[in-house]
């Protein structure tokens, strides 16, 4: 089917304030350039599969006749030039405020001084001086200049503050820019951190923040200030430029860094600094005299405050002395160390210092880096719903409309903000396939109640199994077992008598050797389950690194807490126990509809350990059969902190291969969803792991399937919400965006699959990084979708597809407990879940 793409007439006669800088003759402009915002003239139509419809003016750039076009594989769009979607359309709102630029052109001038001025802000102000000649309205860096007005190349006389020395500065224009070019995005970031500024939020980090709408906790052995605030940044999107304005908030303690030391060493005093280290390294603290933060690298335990440092001035002085002098601060310990921020080579040109030491006393913690146990209620207080949401992105804009000098400084330089309502449509509803039975899902696409009670697709008895637990869990041993027996039933289940092996105690070492002596006295297990006495991580791993490294069989670990409480809370544990059992045995659980044939699906993760020195490990997960319901899965290790991964070639070739094994006939479309990539990296995933899938193919004669890479990207700051009566509410899930605020020059979208209940829904973004199967937009939309609904440890849609939920579970595994390569008797296993 051909792709329809919105477009209309741009009649010569009429003006066309958008694009001031391209004729008009015989040309294509999108729908509104000429008649929206009511200059006059056509409004424009949307054109669809199936005819006309009146739409909301989509505003894309020309797009030239006899233009050569990149192959499909590589594909860059030109702005604003994606098909539109069928399906049900709905109203939704968005962060992202559309950005009018009124002004002509925006000029830039190349300014030298002469005898050249090293000081940058000396630079400026001698440039300030000259307003009768450059006007009040500029952006400067030392030596680029930016300007809405067009000036004559000139040359100008100035005086240098210190000697009187006279100065002459040449300015001279180099580019006309379009106001909307991507040159100008980085003076339009200035320009609003100026409004940001002139509203009175203070900049801490790289965001804006109210502290004086602060809302402060006392439950805790410290207070915590939560901060509202804002991040604020312009992005080129397929339909122009759009402020991106997300509603954040920051948690600041009141207590210092000095005085949590200090709690440390009255608790600890032997391993004090050890201690102090283990908390602090890696955390981020704030100053509060400058509002800046820092992340801390290290500690000096050899300085004190009472050591000097250099000022750039060459004069030498003592900490105390600079605080007393610069920010009129008093540090009462003279003895305590120094906390080490190393910045990163970006952030430190030559000249300037490269180790940053900060005084404890002065310094308070950010964020909720040892709350665990309050982490959930105060995220849940810091949320914020889509009402909130869209009351705080509305405040911030009648703040900017109603404040003179803010909306001065954006008309200055002829920008206007608008808000646009985008229309979305709706992927429709999966069907659950079971064994003897396909349903719906309800609103919420949730079915927890019918897999609990109906037969899944596939089911593995429990015949040969080992049940290992400490003595004094004896009666909830026996409440388990009880509760396995009458709930399996109904899923089809047999659960036979196990072996029993009651520990004297919960040490390491008792659950380790009756493991292994009970593995080694059973010919075939096909079940390990122990029961152990609270969150014991240490017990955890070291079952997980027997029962998967060095003795391969599926494990289930239970923590006794879970178990107690009312029969209720028991038998809903009881259930999902059992379907994480089903999967890890070979068992398959539900399904969906897969209509494309001869398909194989990748997902791709990689864990960063924070330990320093760990390496990184890539989560690799196949799938085996036609209905995307067998597994296949592998790991690899690669440097620490490495993203870009190695070693594709060999994961999929032995996926490949197994695949062959299984159904006679290898995949003819392969669909790779790669989890963890940032727009950065998107480039270095196209240059050099699609090569590596692609050398896997040649492992077989004439093989050439078509590939499909899909970048996966769950770190968004964008949120959906559409209106319910009076109220903003969540969209209905399976809602996508795939127009106007996507990228203007990859194949894009955002899907909403899961139900959010707290705060505003946070879509998935989808990037097409290579498509040789001539999949379109709306194919690839409903096969993401599909996938959501398939990951078994949880009875509904998830945010990404299930393989990448897989491979993600696998790589923490393998990174935070394992650190082994798993048994390959497991590779067909969802051991990890």
């Amino acid at each position: 089917k051909s792709a329809l793409f919105p477009y209309s007439l741009c009649f010569p006669h009429l003006p066309c304030p958008s694009h001031p800088f391209i004729p008009k003759l015989g040309c294509l402009e999108p729908p509104g350039c000429c008649g929206a915002r009511g200059v006059g003239g056509f409004r424009g139509v949307v054109l669809v599969a199936g005819g006309l419809k009146p739409g909301h003016p989509q505003r894309v750039p020309r797009v030239c006749q006899g233009s050569p076009q990149p192959p499909w594989g590589h594909r860059i769009l030109a702005q604003g030039t994606k098909a539109v979607a069928k399906g049900a359309t709905i109203p939704v709102g968005l962060n992202f405020v559309k950005i009018h630029c009124q002004n002509e052109a925006v000029y830039q001038y190349h300014v030298t001084f002469s005898p050249e001025v090293e000081c940058k802000t000396a630079r400026f102000a001698m440039l300030k001086e000259q307003h009768t000649v450059i006007g009040d309205v500029m952006a400067f860096d030392g030596s680029i200049l930016f300007l809405p007005i067009q000036i004559p190349k000139v040359s100008l006389k100035a005086q240098r503050s210190s000697n009187r020395e006279e100065i002459f500065i040449n300015i001279q224009m180099t580019k006309i820019l379009e106001p909307s070019s991507d040159l100008c995005i980085p003076f339009y970031n200035v320009v609003f951190r100026r409004v940001m500024k002139i509203l009175n939020l203070s900049l801490a980090g790289r965001h804006f923040f109210e502290p004086a709408l602060a809302t402060t906790l006392q439950k805790y052995r410290w207070v915590l200030h939560i901060w509202p605030g804002y991040a604020v940044s312009i992005r080129r999107k397929d339909g122009g430029l759009f402020l991106m304005v997300d509603a954040i908030h920051k948690i600041v303690r009141s207590e210092s860094v000095l005085s949590m030391m200090q709690t440390i060493h009255s608790q600890s005093q032997r391993t004090f600094q050890e201690e102090c280290t283990k908390q602090l390294v890696g955390s981020v603290v704030m100053t509060r005299y400058n509002n800046r933060t820092y992340r801390v690298d290290d500690i000096d335990w050899d300085k004190t405050p009472k050591d000097t440092f250099t000022l750039a001035s060459g004069q030498e002085i003592t900490f105390v002395e600079y605080y007393s002098k610069t920010h009129g601060i008093t540090i009462r310990e003279l003895d305590q160390p120094l906390l080490v921020h190393k910045p990163k080579e970006k952030q430190t040109p030559e000249g300037r210092v490269k180790m940053v030491l900060l005084v404890p006393e002065l310094t308070f913690l950010t964020g909720l880096s040892d709350l665990r146990k309050n982490s959930r209620m105060l995220k849940v207080r810091a949320c914020l719903s889509p009402q909130q949401h869209y009351q705080r992105l509305t405040s911030l804009l009648r703040r900017i409309r109603d404040t003179p000098d803010a909306s001065r400084e954006l008309q200055r330089w002829g920008l206007v903000l608008d808000t646009d309502i985008y229309r979305g449509h709706i992927l429709p509803v999966e069907r659950i396939n079971l064994r003897h039975r396909s349903f719906l899902p309800a609103e919420e696409l949730g079915w927890h109640r019918e897999v609990t009670k109906e037969v899944p697709i596939a089911v593995i008895s429990i015949n040969s199994w080992l049940l290992i637990y400490p003595k004094r869990l004896q009666q909830l041993a026996k409440d388990l077992l009880a509760s396995m027996r009458s709930s399996c039933g109904a899923m089809g289940m047999q659960v036979g008598q196990p072996l029993v092996q009651e520990l004297r105690d919960d040490r390491i070492e008792t659950y380790v050797r009756a493991i292994q002596s009970s593995l080694g006295s059973q010919d075939k297990v096909q079940l390990l389950l122990c029961i152990i006495s609270g969150g014991r991580d240490d017990v955890y791993g070291a079952i997980k690194k027997l029962c998967c490294v060095q003795s391969p069989v599926p494990s289930q670990v239970i923590n006794a807490q879970s178990l107690m409480g009312h029969p209720g809370k028991i038998r809903s544990v009881v259930q999902k126990v059992l379907l994480q059992i089903n999967c890890k045995l070979g068992g398959q659980l539900w399904g969906v509809d897969i209509p494309l044939k001869q398909l194989m699906v990748v997902g791709m993760d990689i864990h960063h350990s924070k330990s320093p020195g760990m390496r990184s490990v890539i989560g690799f997960v196949a799938s085996m059969n036609h209905i995307l319901t067998k597994w296949y899965s592998r790991v690899v290790f690669q440097m620490p902190h490495q993203e870009i991964a190695d070693s594709l070639r060999l994961c999929l070739s032995q996926a490949l291969k197994r695949f062959y094994e299984l159904n006679h006939s290898l995949p003819m479309k392969i669909v790779v969803y790669r989890d963890g990539v940032s727009d950065p990296q998107l480039d270095t995933v196209l240059k050099y792991e699609v090569p590596q899938l692609q050398k896997s193919f040649h492992t077989f004669q004439n093989y050439q399937p078509s590939l499909v890479v899909v970048v996966v990207q769950k770190q968004l700051s964008t949120n959906f919400y559409c209106l319910t009566g009076e109220e903003f509410v969540s969209p209905p899930l399976g809602t996508v965006i795939d127009h106007s605020v996507t990228s203007s020059g990859r194949e894009d979208f955002f899907l909403l699959a899961h139900h959010c209940r707290q705060g505003c829904s946070v879509p998935t973004r989808y990037i097409c990084m290579w498509n040789t199967a001539n999949l379109s937009s709306e194919h690839l939309q409903r096969l993401t979708f599909k996938l959501c609904h398939l990951y078994w440890n949880w009875p509904g849609t998830v945010r990404v597809p299930a393989p990448c939920k897989y491979a993600h579970k696998l790589a923490f595994l393998v990174g935070q407990v394992l650190h082994h390569e798993p048994s390959a008797h497991l590779c067909e296993q969802l051991f990890f879940l």
